[in-house]
């Protein structure tokens, strides 16, 4: 892996939506566009790694202004601007309509955090889109509650809401050995995806970050975990809403667990005080990866593949029949701040 330390300046639910006009993702730092997407660039891979332990007060409680000068400082490294607001811009129109997929299964305890996605809606807001065209969302309205987020229906106002509550596409949607119906919220009412998972050890496919998060997309996720994921967790992601629909992944680390996964085990969490963000997910998953053996390491634990359990699906979404990403850290483009 190449490392380079470089710190910069700072109607509702019947409603279907056509996908925006192309975006410049030539101007991404390491995207191109291809097909309905955009894939990493031929060369390298990129990923933004921001931690800072003043995200939080002397209690442990995050500081939302710090969480999002963490934001502000990935996103202005990951595509090379001064000031975040015009990375924003880059990414999405003033009429897209940006769904922000959280990961809520877990609870308070190991959710995405309501001060990072805080911080992603301002940042959206500062590049022009209105409230009323921002919906944050996962599985289940129940999800969503038990993880502290508040349920809004609003026709003009910031959304937040499960899929529970609009239900999934009658088509089928399928690749490889996936064969899933997926959000109405995804598929009818979005436009564009920013995609942002917690990362945390899983006791049954190894690791949960940016592939797995899209699990909450679909209606069978229940189907798709024999062995360890593989290939279920790329063939879920290669779908094309999810593949053509993520423009950005930003993995939540601001606390992350390294055992005893999904749920949330306190024993095993540790305060990381930190963002990853980049658009392959394949080199997100395969960071996210090593970040967490490290730390089993750290605390005495086998390996994952030791316990059976290693997430191979992060290869397999590299291969000839993916091409979603690198899996290969020596060929990612890494950068601390």
């Amino acid at each position: 892996m190449k490392l380079i330390q470089k710190i910069k300046r700072r109607k509702f639910i019947k409603t279907s939506l056509q996908a925006g006009g192309a975006v410049c993702f030539g101007m991404i730092p390491g995207c191109q566009r291809e097909g309905n997407g955009f894939t990493t660039g031929k060369e390298k891979s990129t990923i933004v790694d921001c931690c800072n332990d003043r995200v939080r007060d002397k209690n442990g409680k995050l500081i939302g202004d710090e969480v999002g000068k963490l934001l502000n400082n990935a996103v202005e490294n990951l595509f090379e601007v001064d000031q975040s607001v015009n990375a924003w811009k880059q990414l999405f129109k003033k009429d897209d309509i940006v769904g922000i997929k959280v990961n809520c299964l877990a609870g308070r305890g190991m959710s995405t955090h309501i001060e990072l996605i805080d911080s992603i809606v301002e940042c959206l807001k500062q590049a022009d889109i209105p409230d009323r065209h921002i919906i944050i969302w996962d599985r289940s309205n129940r999800d969503l509650k038990k993880a502290g987020y508040k349920i809004r229906t609003g026709k003009d106002k910031l959304k937040c809401y499960g899929t529970d509550l609009v239900g999934y596409t009658r088509e089928l949607y399928e690749f490889g050995e996936v064969g899933s119906s997926l959000s109405n919220i995804l598929v009818k009412q979005c436009t564009a995806i920013i995609n942002v998972p917690i990362l945390k050890d899983h006791g049954i496919v190894g690791i949960t970050n940016a592939m797995k998060n899209f699990f909450g997309a679909i209606h069978n996720p229940n189907k798709y975990h024999d062995f360890c994921g593989d290939p279920y967790v790329p063939d879920v992601y290669m779908l094309e809403e999810i593949k053509s629909k993520t423009r950005l992944t930003i993995c939540d680390t601001l606390a992350a667990q390294y055992e005893g996964g999904p749920p949330y085990m306190p024993q095993w969490e540790w305060k990381r005080n930190g963002i990853f963000a980049g658009f392959d997910p394949v080199a997100l998953d395969a960071y996210g990866w090593k970040i967490i053996e490290t730390k089993r390491k750290e605390n005495g634990l086998p390996t994952l593949k030791e316990a059976g359990r290693e997430p191979t699906y992060i290869a397999t979404a590299a291969d000839i029949n993916h091409q979603l990403g690198v899996n290969n850290l020596d060929k990612v483009k890494l950068i601390r701040v």
